[in-house]
C-alpha cells in the first residue's frame, strides 16, 4: 500500500483541533475516534497508522463552530486543514464521512474511509452506553448490551443508526461484527484507564 502523508504532525493536528473546539466533549470524541482508527490501521494498513489517526482526530474539526449546517460539515474543515498544511488526501478522507449529508463530497472508497464512516457514530453510542454502567468501563461491555442500546431509538437519539448500518454494509461486515470489532478497538485504549493519551513515541 502507498504511504499516505497528512502534511502535518499529530501535535499540529491536535493544536488545530483545540483552536476550533472548546468543548472538552468534542476534543475527547476526536481523540476517541483517533485511537479507534489507529487500532484498525494496525490491522489493515500498519505503515499508515499515523495518517489514519490524524483523520480520526480531525474528522469533526468544524462541527462545534458549524453544527447548524450538517450538509456543510467537513467543507469548512477543508479550508482550515489546507491552511494548516494538510494534504488533499487528508481532506478527502475526512470529507468522505459526511457524504451521506452532502452528495458533492467524496464517498468512502478506501478501507480507512469506510471504517471512519462505520465507527465514528458508533463510538459515540458505545461511549454513551458505557457511562451509564456501574463500572463506567468498556472492558466489561458486551455486544448484546450494545445491541439493546442500538435498538432503543430514544437512547443517544442523536446517533444515526442508519449511518452505522450503511457503514457495516460498506465494509461487508454484519452489524454484530462491526459492534464487536469497535468494542475491541475501544478496549485497546480503555477510556477508564488514561484513555485519551497519544501513544508513546
Amino acid at each position: 500500500m502507498a504511504t499516505l502523508d497528512a502534511g502535518m504532525t499529530r501535535d499540529a493536528a491536535f493544536a488545530l483541533l483545540q483552536e476550533h473546539n472548546k468543548d472538552e466533549f468534542h476534543i475527547e470524541h476526536g481523540e476517541t475516534v483517533e485511537q479507534t482508527m489507529r487500532y484498525f490501521a494496525r490491522e489493515f494498513d500498519q505503515e499508515n497508522e499515523e495518517f489514519w489517526g490524524i483523520v480520526g482526530l480531525l474528522h469533526d474539526l468544524d462541527w462545534e463552530e458549524h453544527d447548524d449546517e450538517p450538509e456543510q460539515h467537513t467543507v469548512y474543515a477543508a479550508a482550515l486543514i489546507e491552511a494548516a498544511g494538510g494534504t488533499p488526501e487528508l481532506i478527502r478522507a475526512i470529507q468522505s464521512h459526511n457524504a451521506d449529508f452532502n452528495s458533492n463530497l467524496p464517498k468512502p472508497e478506501l478501507q480507512m474511509e469506510k471504517i471512519l464512516f462505520a465507527t465514528e457514530e458508533l463510538t459515540g453510542l458505545i461511549g454513551a452506553a458505557v457511562v451509564m454502567r456501574p463500572s463506567k468501563s468498556v472492558m466489561d461491555f458486551e455486544v448484546k448490551s450494545l445491541k439493546k442500546k442500538f435498538k432503543d431509538k430514544r437512547f443517544a437519539a442523536g446517533v444515526d443508526r442508519e449511518v452505522i448500518r450503511s457503514g457495516a454494509d460498506m465494509l461487508g461486515w454484519e452489524l454484530d461484527e462491526l459492534f464487536a470489532r469497535t468494542i475491541e478497538a475501544m478496549r485497546s485504549f480503555a477510556p477508564d484507564r488514561d484513555t485519551f493519551q497519544p501513544p508513546a513515541a
